[in-house]
């Protein structure tokens, strides 16, 4: 079985991230990427299945510009077999980028797509939902535990009342949350490794899909700075600044 594993070029996630002047965007110039950290976690839950023998390989793939073969030797160093990236300029949406993979979808026929349930950049949570609708697959979102089994997925989902357990059938898609795994330390030796790897290029036009833009940003800023605590005399006062200046009560 062949699972498909998507990963996005993110803003590392320790940098504290500067709005551009003008408003149309958040600045990269300069500024530290690294792979979006739930995609790193689909990587490293892919990569376990094949160490049980359910897996015979792990294929990471990433959308975007050039720079994006990175973040795919990166995969490939914490364990995926080979790599595709689908290079593009073009600023891409959850639905172009949800296109791209069907078409990967498509001609690579994996049995099972892991996919981080969202990027740290946009915080869509689209792109795998959609994945699911364009190939009309089941669906299992917010993953904390994988069992794969007699062509079936057992899948242990977070959602707000507690735990949801969920079968699905195989092909299926799912995403994963923060505690499905702790993704492993990507060693030198594996490095040079991933350096010999098989990774294919190509455009969205190789694969036949239009991914201009659906959405326009209007405006980007950065929320307002907090005020600084003051220390009040008595609960009177207390209550006072709660009621006409915070107006909380």
């Amino acid at each position: 079985m062949k699972v498909l594993v998507p990963v996005k070029r993110v803003v590392d996630y320790n940098v504290k991230v500067r709005v551009k002047s003008d408003g149309s965007g958040v600045d990269i110039a300069n500024v530290k990427m690294s792979m979006n950290p739930f995609d790193e976690i689909a990587i490293e839950e892919a990569v376990r299945l094949r160490e049980k023998g359910v897996a015979t390989e792990v294929i990471a793939v990433s959308c975007g510009v050039t720079q994006c073969q990175e973040t795919l030797r990166t995969a490939m160093a914490i364990g995926a077999d080979r790599a595709i990236l689908i290079d593009t300029a073009e600023e891409l949406q959850p639905l172009a980028v949800a296109k791209l993979l069907k078409a990967i979808v498509d001609k690579e026929q994996p049995g099972l797509v892991i996919l981080g349930k969202q990027a740290i950049d946009d915080d869509c949570n689209q792109t795998g939902q959609m994945l699911a609708a364009l190939c009309d697959l089941p669906q299992a979102t917010f993953a904390s535990k994988v069992e794969i089994a007699d062509g079936h997925a057992r899948v242990t989902r977070e959602v707000d009342g507690g735990l949801e357990v969920v079968s699905l059938t195989l092909p299926a898609i799912i995403t994963t949350d923060l505690r499905l795994n702790e993704p492993r330390y990507v060693t030198l030796p594996n490095i040079m490794k991933a350096k010999k790897k098989q990774m294919d290029i190509f455009k969205p036009a190789d694969l036949g899909v239009d991914v201009a833009p659906h959405i326009k940003t209007l405006k980007v800023k950065e929320p307002p700075q907090r005020s600084a605590g003051v220390k009040v005399a008595d609960v009177a006062a207390l209550v006072d600044k709660l009621k006409n200046e915070a107006k909380v009560i």
